[in-house]
């Protein structure tokens, strides 16, 4: 299967370095952008998980001292009012079923209301497992850390991503909001902004939706729009809309406009330890010649060819089709990875590599 893989990605490289037209299918501009402020917001907070079956830790201060807090607030003694009764916090270290974690809730890009619920992660900052734990409770805050306001409460049995991750979970329905979050998306000018994706922002394409927009709602007054970079355009809200309170209906009717489908940036992208190997857009290689191993890689606009060194008494073979040299020499997808890396160090391939 991997050797499948290689030859389908090199048998789609070698193509690509054919020049092709582009295609000029029409998308939505939903498909290719978004709304400046309709964007997702994280929560977080500290939190206590309870019920473990000794893989907790309570023998560090900070976790000490969020327990001691804990009873305190529950009514119970504890060694931070000083009454009578109260255990020490050297005496919490013997407690091995609690844990302090870290949690996290994404409010979504259309907002939050209070009252909803939304699923949260739970990460141990101690202990060995948090598998048959319940969090007892968290209270979370925005992202702005000068809001000390609490927006949503987190509690609920916590649920193992993996066994082979026993210190991250999550709970399902386990947030509740306390307050609203809403993600105004028209500035105090009565303007929006789209924002096309990393994959899609550029001149080209930001113009040619300056272009939709101005022909649809600003024929008059063309000035109402403007793509202030590669990424962003402002649209003046028309005093129609603005008048009936109607901005929502105005925004959809400009994301359902449509353009020319922008081609996405060209890029490889790789992933070593899966080994896959995922093509975007239309990469090119330059001309260039690599000797791998026992590998020899020449590519050269006319004539992509392959050859392996262990036939070098013989006529290097012009290969008829990439797919038959591909086949001849099985290379595996860890030498390919490699022939890609020295093609993009050597400058020769015509789009972004990324590697993780």
């Amino acid at each position: 299967m991997k050797t499948k893989a290689c030859l389908l990605f090199l048998i789609g490289l070698g193509l690509l370095t054919l020049a092709g037209e582009q295609a000029s299918a029409r998308t939505a501009l939903r498909n290719i952008c978004r709304v400046k402020g309709q964007e997702e917001n994280t929560l977080r907070g500290l939190g206590m998980v309870v019920g473990l079956n000794g893989t907790g830790e309570a023998n560090d201060p900070a976790t000490m001292r969020a327990l001691a807090r804990s009873l305190e607030i529950m009514g119970s003694a504890s060694p931070q009012t000083g009454m009578p009764g109260a255990e020490s916090l050297q005496e919490l270290r013997r407690i091995k079923n609690v844990a302090l974690v870290w949690v996290s809730a994404k409010v979504p890009a259309t907002g939050a209301r209070r009252g909803d619920k939304l699923d949260c992660t739970v990460s141990a900052i101690n202990g060995k497992s948090l598998e048959g734990g319940q969090l007892a409770f968290a209270a979370l805050q925005g992202p702005n850390v000068n809001d000390n306001r609490v927006y949503a409460l987190a509690e609920g049995a916590i649920h193992l991503d993996s066994p082979d991750r026993p210190l991250a979970g999550r709970i399902h329905n386990g947030c509740q909001m306390e307050e609203d979050v809403f993600t105004p998306f028209v500035n105090d000018s009565g303007q929006i902004t789209l924002v096309l994706d990393n994959y899609h922002a550029n001149f080209q394409t930001a113009s040619d939706i300056v272009y939709v927009i101005r022909q649809t709602f600003f024929r008059e007054n063309p000035n109402q729009v403007l793509a202030v970079n590669a990424a962003n355009i402002v649209i003046q809200v028309p005093e129609e809309y603005r008048r009936d309170k109607d901005e929502v209906a105005f925004v959809s009717e400009v994301l359902e406009l449509s353009t020319y489908s922008p081609e996405p940036e060209a890029r490889v992208v790789i992933n070593e330890r899966t080994g896959s190997i995922v093509i975007h857009g239309e990469v090119q290689i330059g001309d260039v010649v690599i000797s791998h191993r026992e590998i020899l890689v020449e590519a050269t606009e006319a004539t992509p060819r392959f050859s392996d060194l262990r036939l070098a008494k013989e006529a290097s073979p012009k290969l008829s089709s990439l797919v038959d040299a591909l086949n001849a020499l099985k290379v595996p997808n860890s030498q390919a990875i490699e022939i890609i890396k020295d093609i993009d160090r050597s400058g020769k391939l015509h789009g972004r590599l990324i590697v993780y």
